[in-house]
């Protein structure tokens, strides 16, 4: 059946702040001493807005931020100084996740990823305190308390997950509370917030410590991803079926914004899904996802951080395929994934909403204002392994301005999907110089002049959406009546 929906250009707004841009996720804190990994990260900056980046390991050893020789320690920063000058003189700061533990405090020997970071508890809280006050102090005293008082400090990653520490919520309570106050007792003004979980935990439970134990908690941070149970794992109740149908990301983004109170929340995680390889990181699917996904989180969260922005990345190995299903928006050679362009669609939109009137199965449809222009954004998505179909969409914006033109740009199968060229030329592991050109050159998303109707001051637009596509009819006005 068509897709049918309605918007009155005179109609109420709401607001649209562009929240998916305050952070964006990479992997690992040596990586950001990389020359591409800087190249991709300007880039991103600079096409898709995002203003903070948060990694893994700053305080790993093979930072070098602290080391030991007997019972001496030795601090040194000029590594953590060399990431961070680079991410301050491109426009971006820092959001800090103060992770994981150095070699010399570690209470135990395990460690997670293939740069074996160090999950142990400190065996010394005082000197993880210490570590943590010369280096917040460091980083006023180089660039000035007016520029970290904008930073954002994270206790640690995934504290709930046996992966990253032993899961249990004491200990975890007892780290930040030595280093929420080791960094207040810096300045009273820096932003610290947990607790960093996986799968939306513990969020009232560490507002509860917080307030009884009179310590700051200026933000709320959590992860999810669709791939999470939310529930009891293992659980195939017929309820837990049904509750994969919805939007189940939207719903306990709900249920974090109501639990966190006043408190800003941030999603320092979330992504397509939580494995990689997985496929669907490099396929239309993820830009389909995507942006239904945030679309649907505005007015719940202040930060939706993207995992991650770039195939550079080796929690596990480096694979070299130019294509393997990593978490990255770019590939290991900066080739936009669908992904990124979808981000580059959002970036581009207006930051004013008018309401869509119609519901379809699987089409949805939002209409946003920019200065000059309005954009009906377009998704056709379903879950995997659920009924989608290519769907026509109709759209009547009623009480509207004639525009000056119209373009599209679209995301599917047959655009913007540098992945099946890859496939089409042979699926090569190394590609040159001239692939990589022609995959760049795919990889656009291009916008296409489009025909639309006015007739009765209402402007009629029509599309055909594939299955997992994405679309943004963009019409341009001399002048924006806002009513």
């Amino acid at each position: 059946m068509a897709a049918v929906f309605r918007c009155d250009f005179t109609g109420p707004t709401s607001k649209l702040p562009h929240f998916w841009e305050h952070t964006v996720d990479s992997g690992h804190a040596l990586l950001a001493l990389r020359a591409d990994w800087q190249k991709q990260m300007r880039r991103s900056h600079e096409e898709l807005g995002f203003a903070h980046v948060r990694f893994h390991g700053l305080l790993c050893d093979d930072i070098g931020t602290l080391i030991g020789e007997g019972d001496k320690l030795f601090y040194s920063f000029f590594n953590a100084d060399q990431i961070f000058d680079f991410l301050l003189s491109i426009g971006m700061k820092p959001f800090v996740e103060l992770s994981f533990m150095p070699g010399v405090l570690a209470s135990g020997a395990k460690t997670v990823f293939h740069h074996r970071a160090n999950v142990t508890p400190p065996k010394d809280y005082a000197q993880w305190a210490m570590l943590v006050r010369k280096l917040v102090a460091h980083w006023i005293e180089r660039h000035g308390l007016a520029e970290v008082r904008q930073w954002f400090f994270e206790v640690w990653n995934e504290p709930n997950l046996g992966a990253f520490d032993s899961g249990r919520q004491d200990e975890y309570f007892k780290l930040y509370r030595d280093t929420a106050e080791a960094i207040k007792s810096v300045d009273s003004a820096l932003k610290v917030g947990g607790p960093a979980t996986a799968e939306n935990a513990w969020i009232d439970d560490f507002i509860e410590f917080c307030t009884k134990s009179q310590l700051s908690a200026d933000f709320i941070t959590t992860h999810q991803y669709p791939t999470d149970a939310f529930g009891q794992p293992g659980d195939d109740t017929e309820a837990q079926h049904s509750k994969s149908r919805r939007s189940v990301l939207r719903d306990e983004a709900r249920a974090v914004r109501r639990k966190a109170g006043d408190r800003p929340v941030y999603y320092t995680e979330w992504s397509t899904s939580s494995n990689a390889p997985d496929p669907m990181h490099d396929e239309p699917y993820a830009a389909a996802f995507i942006t239904k996904t945030i679309m649907e989180a505005n007015g719940l969260v202040q930060g939706y951080s993207y995992w991650t922005f770039s195939d550079i990345f080796e929690e596990n190995y480096f694979p070299s395929v130019p294509f393997h299903g990593g978490f990255g928006l770019l590939n290991i050679h900066g080739i936009a994934k669908p992904a990124y362009r979808t981000f580059k669609l959002l970036h581009a939109l207006g930051t004013e909403m008018l309401m869509v009137e119609g519901t379809h199965p699987t089409v949805d449809a939002w209409v946003v204002r920019g200065v000059r222009s309005v954009t009906v954004l377009l998704t056709n998505y379903a879950l995997p392994r659920h009924p989608i179909a290519t769907e026509t969409m109709q759209i009547r914006l009623a009480n509207a301005q004639s525009p000056i033109h119209a373009t599209i740009r679209r995301i599917d199968s047959d655009h913007a999907n540098a992945k099946r060229r890859w496939q089409e030329i042979g699926s090569s592991e190394y590609l040159d110089a001239g692939a990589i050109a022609e995959l760049n050159a795919v990889s656009r998303c291009e916008p296409k002049p489009y025909p639309f109707d006015f007739l009765d001051n209402a402007i009629g637009c029509h599309a055909t959406l594939p299955p997992l596509g994405v679309a943004a009819v963009t019409l341009w006005f001399a002048e924006l009546d806002r009513g």
